[in-house]
């Protein structure tokens, strides 16, 4: 039982990091620098950092979502 709920929290934890990275490498494709007031250079890396967070952490719970309701759909079905 404790072995199964370790498993799970492990899959969850490299699910986020994993969305998480690929958020805020694909944020780089977006030029922030003309949204960024002179001198607020960490205030912007920090929020920056937030959004990747934010989103891959939301993107990561989608894919997670989605895979147990697939592996629920044979439930359905009697299988």
């Amino acid at each position: 039982m404790y072995t199964v709920i370790g498993q799970q929290a492990i899959i969850v934890m490299i699910s986020h990091l994993l969305f998480i990275v690929i958020t805020f490498w694909a944020l780089q494709a977006l030029n922030f620098e003309k949204l960024i007031r002179r001198d607020h250079v960490i205030q912007a890396r920090v929020l920056y950092l937030i959004i990747a967070v934010a989103l891959g952490v939301t993107i990561s719970n989608f894919f997670l979502d989605y895979f147990i309701s697939a592996r629920q759909l044979g439930n359905l079905f009697g299988s």
